[in-house]
């Protein structure tokens, strides 16, 4: 079976949920974006995605991408997609209309990427960094580069890279050895290589625009002496630059994406932004990556559930426990409380998360748009502190989610026929890629939470704990989660000022415990809304049983190393 947008869920969570057109409605330049057109756009890109996108994911893992001499062939039909993608103007939704852009809001795209990542993860890698390529050039290129470039990336006509690893260095980027030289015509010649280039060469656009991180020749050490440059693979006359695509990694899963080592020879690029402040450039493609990854999350548990429950409900095997008579069709497997358990558990994850996520991409819109600098504040510090926590929590829960669907299946799941094991192996990266899960967890609670004494995620949690209905919260579960959180922090700001060392040991279950908390409030959200009173979305018993239950083992095991380390002061 290919994998099916689950319009009604998504519909549900942005119209019911989220209020999503009302919120919209602040901004004058999402005036158009009513109810209707976000339905209509929605229905159109799952139609899209459904009849296009979603067939190619057996061929692009069996086939996957070849190389040779240089140059990288895609699967059969992933071209054809891809001019079908940006030509329909699916690339362009949420940039700018000034752009070629059509001007929506970041939610739809969204919605998008989560469909096509749940349809077919190894095709969609290649428009998955065009947004925030889009971004960074808009915000810190000249106007010279974005003139040339801006309008292809907006479109999607031009791919784009984020060239960053290298070999050596991994995530120490401040171990980057490629080499910028400014050159008379006030261009740059770059010298180096890097490693795991998703999209590095292909043949699914024209053109390549790499971003990449180089030194400049009296840069500072370290990561303040990084410097961003724009290096297309065809120079404006045409000619072919001196980038070059030395191989192509044989990978665990993503067989459809090319995984490219890159050299550039003197390569010509133009510099973005100011000399010796690349990350700072770059960090807008990265945390617009951060969300996309989290959406990626989503999207391939949901094509995972999608598998094992039709699975479930066709499969044969015992009589359930507590059957009667066979004429409940009790030999299924999806009556087995077993079978229930994993699967309730994946489908609990994927409504929150979804809820989450779709609530990050309107926050995102209202940081950059609304029209009130208070809410555009507020929106800010939503979007610092829960895409760590997305990106990790959601990509942690789509491998080891698919790999319980696997599960349903028993020995089938293991063999290629049923393709669930390749949403396993697929889904495994992304808890590496743009920032591991550790590194995830560190920015949140280093960086962002003790960084001001915990006093932004402890407004957050206010302002979240407000938008609760207490008429469905009567014992106050959700509050009394936030509540702990912030207690915790408190102990954890204390325990920090003697142990430096201890957030970092602590991060990994610190990011856990929030996002069963915000799991949790999600839920409530849900529950809160007109369709609460369908079966469809009354919570799973596991929810309060099994899942919610964890955040008290996280929050006993942090109280307690908390203490060990104050005990020893």
């Amino acid at each position: 079976m290919h994998f099916q947008p689950p319009l009604d869920d998504i519909h549900f969570i942005l119209h019911e949920v989220l209020k999503a057109p009302t919120q919209l409605q602040d901004m004058s330049c999402f005036a158009d974006a009513d109810a209707d057109l976000m339905r209509q756009v929605v229905d159109e890109a799952g139609k899209f995605v459904a009849d296009v996108v979603a067939p190619l994911q057996s061929v692009g893992d069996a086939i996957g991408c070849r190389w040779q001499d240089g140059v990288v062939t895609t699967p059969p039909g992933f071209r054809h997609a891809y001019q079908a993608f940006w030509r329909n103007g699916w690339s362009a939704l949420a940039c700018a209309t000034q752009d070629g852009g059509q001007g929506l809001p970041a939610v739809l795209e969204a919605v998008l990427f989560e469909m096509l990542s749940g349809a077919n993860h190894g095709w969609t890698m290649a428009p998955g960094l065009l947004h925030g390529a889009y971004e960074c050039l808009k915000h810190h290129g000249s106007e010279e580069l974005k003139a040339r470039y801006l309008g292809k990336i907006a479109s999607g006509e031009w791919l784009a890279t984020m060239c960053m690893t290298e070999a050596h260095a991994g995530s120490d980027l401040g171990q980057v050895r490629t080499r910028a030289a400014l050159q008379a015509d006030g261009s740059f010649s770059l010298n180096g290589s890097k490693i795991f280039i998703s999209g590095g060469e292909h043949d699914l656009s024209d053109n390549i625009v790499h971003l990449v991180l180089a030194r400049l020749a009296d840069a500072p050490a370290g990561p303040k002496g990084l410097s961003l440059f724009l290096v297309p693979k065809l120079l404006p006359d045409a000619a072919r630059n001196a980038v070059l695509c030395d191989r192509i990694e044989e990978k665990m899963g993503l067989h459809g994406s090319a995984t490219c080592a890159m050299r550039f020879e003197e390569a010509t690029g133009w510099l973005i932004g100011e000399p010796n402040r690349g990350l700072n450039a770059m960090f807008v493609m990265m945390n617009a990556a951060r969300l996309h990854v989290a959406l990626q999350g989503v999207g391939l548990l949901e094509a995972a559930w999608q598998k094992a429950h039709a699975y479930a409900l066709e499969r044969r095997q015992m009589r359930a426990p507590g059957a009667r008579d066979a004429s409940q069709a009790s030999d299924l497997i999806a009556q087995h409380p077993a079978v229930h358990r994993l699967l309730d558990t994946q489908r609990v994850w994927i409504d929150g998360a979804r809820v989450l996520a779709y609530r990050t991409a309107l926050e995102l819109d209202m940081a950059r748009q609304h029209p009130e600098a208070a809410r555009r504040e507020q929106a800010q510090r939503w979007c610092a502190l829960t895409t760590p926590v997305l990106k990790a929590a959601l990509t942690h829960q789509a491998f080891y989610g698919a790999s319980e669907c696997l599960q349903v299946f028993g020995g089938h799941g293991y063999v290629r026929e049923w393709g669930i094991e390749q949403i396993v192996r697929d889904a495994r990266v992304t808890m590496i890629y743009e920032g591991t899960n550790e590194i995830q967890a560190i920015d949140l609670l280093v960086r962002k939470v003790l960084a001001d004494g915990g006093a932004a995620l402890a407004m957050l949690l206010h302002e979240l704990d407000e938008e609760l209905d207490l008429r469905l919260e009567a014992d106050g579960a959700a509050s009394s989660r936030f509540a702990k959180v912030n207690q915790l922090t408190t102990q954890l700001v204390e325990a920090a000022r003697t142990d430096a060392v201890l957030p970092y040991a602590l991060a990994d279950d610190y990011l856990r415990l929030l996002a069963l908390a915000l799991l949790g409030w999600a839920w409530t959200r849900i529950e809160a809304a007109t369709g609460a009173d369908v079966p469809r979305w009354r919570a799973p018993s596991v929810l309060h049983t099994r899942v919610l239950p964890e955040f008290d083992m996280w929050l006993q095991t942090l109280t307690r190393q908390c203490d060990a380390s104050m005990a020893k002061k």
